[in-house]
């Protein structure tokens, strides 16, 4: 398929991004119950098990098959600690987005900032997209540490443009563009 994005495995800076199993179901469960991941992100709650399975079995290839996206594990010595995605993808003006959540046993280790560079300068350098942006609500700061950490440039902020269990959120914009990687 023409817009569709690659089915690669990416490995760097001490990732690796591969598709996700059926032998994930239980961390991909517990990562997204976990109460932070709950406070930024719009997850069904209670995340379960089948929740987890649907998402890994039919959300993520349907993604993957429509090109609306890709989703991938952030594995760290071979355990997932977290799942980053390309989404809202528009191939004729080549623009994506990415989100990501890391689980509790991952953080404090900037892996959503090295997977998001990873992923990001994929996109840009090789799947021919031209822009690439992060969207992190105003207080997720290590969410935003994130974005500037993978080379996103601080664009602005957008009022009111997401939601989380409490309610709508203003959502700060960070952006990448294939001119970045020259300078990178």
């Amino acid at each position: 398929m023409e817009h569709q994005f690659a089915d690669a495995v990416l490995e760097g800076a001490g990732v690796r991004l591969s598709p996700l199993g059926p032998g994930d179901v239980d961390d991909v469960t517990a990562g997204c119950r976990d109460e932070l991941t709950q406070r930024w992100l719009p997850l069904p709650s209670p995340y379960t098990h089948d929740v987890a399975r649907a998402f890994i079995e039919d959300i993520a290839p349907g993604m993957h098959a429509s090109g609306a996206g890709i989703v991938r594990r952030i594995e760290v010595g071979g355990r997932l600690c977290g799942v980053i995605d390309l989404k809202k993808t528009d191939w004729r003006a080549r623009t994506t987005e990415i989100g990501y959540w890391v689980a509790p046993w991952g953080r404090g280790r900037g892996l959503a900032g090295r997977a998001s560079k990873l992923l990001a300068d994929w996109a840009l350098s090789e799947q021919g997209m031209a822009r690439v942006v992060i969207h992190c609500a105003v207080g997720n700061m290590s969410s935003q540490r994130a974005a500037v950490s993978a080379g996103f440039t601080r664009e602005g902020v957008a009022r009111s443009a997401g939601i989380v269990h409490a309610g709508r959120v203003d959502l700060v914009v960070f952006g990448k563009v294939s001119s970045d990687l020259d300078v990178a």
